[in-house]
């Protein structure tokens, strides 16, 4: 049995180093915070180190962090702590928010999280269309709509020369 178990640390450990960017990014990509995104980076591991899945081939472990990442990023959002919200005079003594980054960084922290994902998936990791509707859950003509979108609000800002996104 320890042979069994050793077998699965080495796999776990190889998974991680593998892995362990493209959940950060896509975990990050969704939430915009990284505490947030350590938090989701750690459970989407406990989950693969409690489950144990066996992967018939890298593009399956690779689906497989890619949907438990999304999941967890959704769970997030879930949570009633998160959605509860206080009158604004109960900020009045917090410091103001550093200034948001100026550029294509900005303009995609103000993008929607469906719409982040999908950008995320598409530019930076290189999944086709018909793969990230596969990952998400959605039809493949959703995630076309949501690249479709996020563009013409790229282009937007971009012709209004930057000062302000989206």
């Amino acid at each position: 049995m320890k042979k069994d178990a050793d077998g699965f640390n080495a796999r776990a450990e190889e998974l991680l180093e593998r892995y362990a960017g493209l959940v950060y990014r896509l975990a990050f990509a969704r939430i915009r915070r990284r505490d947030a995104a350590d938090d989701i980076f750690q459970e989407v591991f406990l989950r693969y180190v409690a489950k144990g899945p066996d992967f018939e081939s890298e593009e399956h472990a690779r689906a497989w962090f890619c949907r438990v990442t999304v999941n967890c990023a959704n769970s997030y959002w879930r949570n009633p702590f998160r959605r509860r919200t206080e009158p604004l005079e109960a900020a009045e003594h917090l410091p103001a928010p550093e200034t948001a980054e100026s550029g294509l960084d900005a303009c995609l922290d103000r993008l929607f999280p469906e719409l982040r994902v999908v950008v995320h998936l598409y530019y930076y990791e290189g999944y086709s269309t018909p793969e990230i509707a596969g990952l998400l859950g959605k039809k493949e003509s959703a995630v076309r709509m949501r690249l479709m979108r996020v563009r013409r609000q790229l282009r937007d800002y971009l012709e209004e020369g930057g000062d302000s996104c989206v």
